[in-house]
């Protein structure tokens, strides 16, 4: 095969990983603390440099287990980050990804190039990295978005769950109550919950039903 060589510089390409979860009662971000330069000792997403033989979701599954010890969450992307000046080092492109887990699976350690990893609620974050913050800003935006038209917020569920717990967190990524009637009338007329035959009592409530998701793992959009 013949090689060709161009005269135009070639931009170095990344992968960001914006990864929720639900930490009582608030959406929750993972971050980890670079261990090397540019921006040592500052918090980030998670996230490094495509191999040359690397498809671009392989580099974001990789990187996020390298720096934070985790796999088997839902990945989605989300948008290229090019500025010229994002990055001191070089020219450097991004392709962001968000991920979805409930808290109960995810047992973050950090590894590879980050000195430590911890949760943040989107509320606290401390200064980022890079531009890191646009990302997350946008990540959360598109999360919020898709609540409309998708079942994406089912990614943050437990195994088992009732509709209150379900609709808890739909509150929690929009910031705002949602009437229980119109929310459990809507939840259950798109026909993806199955009931488990088991109940669980939330405090001096009546034992409510416990629901899974009949296709655990992908997202329906809603027509």
């Amino acid at each position: 095969m013949a090689k060709f060589c161009y005269d135009y510089p070639h931009p170095a390409l990344t992968t960001d990983i914006a990864l929720f979860t639900i930490r009582d009662e608030q959406l929750a971000i993972l971050l980890i603390r670079r261990g090397g330069e540019p921006f040592q000792g500052c918090w980030a997403l998670p996230g490094g440099f495509v191999d040359p033989d690397e498809c671009l979701e392989e580099c974001a599954l990789r990187e996020l287990e390298e720096e934070t010890g985790i796999t088997g969450v839902y990945l989605e992307q989300l948008y290229t980050f090019g500025k010229p000046d994002r990055d001191p080092r070089e020219r450097i492109i991004s392709v962001a990804y968000y991920a979805l887990a409930p808290c109960e699976v995810l047992t973050p350690v950090a590894g590879s190039d980050a000195a430590e990893v911890d949760w943040f609620n989107l509320d606290e974050l401390p200064a980022l990295a890079f531009d890191h913050q646009d990302i997350i800003q946008l990540a959360q935006q598109r999360l919020r978005a898709k609540l409309d038209y998708s079942t994406v917020a089912f990614g943050l569920m437990a195994e088992t769950f009732t509709l209150g717990e379900l609709q808890k967190v739909y509150e929690t990524i929009r910031g705002e109550a949602l009437d229980k009637r119109n929310f459990r009338k809507h939840i259950l007329t798109l026909d993806i919950l199955a009931e488990t035959g088991a109940t669980r009592r939330v405090g001096n409530h009546r034992p409510a039903k416990l629901y899974r998701v009949a296709h655990p793992g992908a997202v329906h959009y809603i027509r």
